[in-house]
C-alpha cells in the first residue's frame, strides 16, 4: 500500500512566530527577576529600589536587569555592609541564579503560546 502526503512547511512563519514568543517571554522573565530583586534590593530611601529597571532587545534576543544609581554597583559587591534584615548584597545576583528554572520556564510558555 502506498500513500502519499503532501506537506507545506512553513519554516519563515515559525521561526517569526518562536521569536514573537521568545521576546515576550524574556519580557515576562526579566520582570520576575525585576521583582524578585527588588524584594531584596538594600533599601535607605528606596532610591536604589526605584531605579531598577527590565529591558530586553527583540533583535538580539536578549534581556538585562539593571539598577541606575551611583552606587548601585558598589551597594551590589560590598559582602561587609550591613542592611535592613531581608536585604543584601549581591541583590542581582542571587535573584537570577535563584529565577532561572522560573524563568526558562517563562520564555518556553510564551514560545509554546505563540507556536499554537
Amino acid at each position: 500500500m502506498t500513500y502519499k502526503v503532501d506537506l507545506d512547511w512553513n519554516g519563515t512563519k515559525v521561526t517569526a512566530e518562536m521569536e514573537t514568543g521568545a521576546v515576550a517571554g524574556l519580557r515576562k522573565g526579566t520582570e520576575h527577576v525585576l521583582g524578585a530583586s527588588r524584594a531584596v534590593v538594600p533599601l535607605e530611601e528606596a532610591t536604589l529600589e526605584r531605579s531598577g529597571v527590565a529591558s530586553v532587545d527583540a533583535a538580539e534576543l536578549t534581556g538585562a536587569v539593571s539598577y541606575d544609581t551611583p552606587y548601585a554597583a558598589r551597594q551590589h559587591e560590598e559582602l561587609t555592609w550591613q542592611h535592613d534584615q531581608g536585604r543584601t548584597a549581591k541583590y542581582l545576583e542571587r535573584p537570577m541564579e535563584e529565577e532561572a528554572e522560573t524563568v526558562h520556564a517563562l520564555i518556553a510558555a510564551e514560545i509554546r503560546r505563540s507556536l499554537t
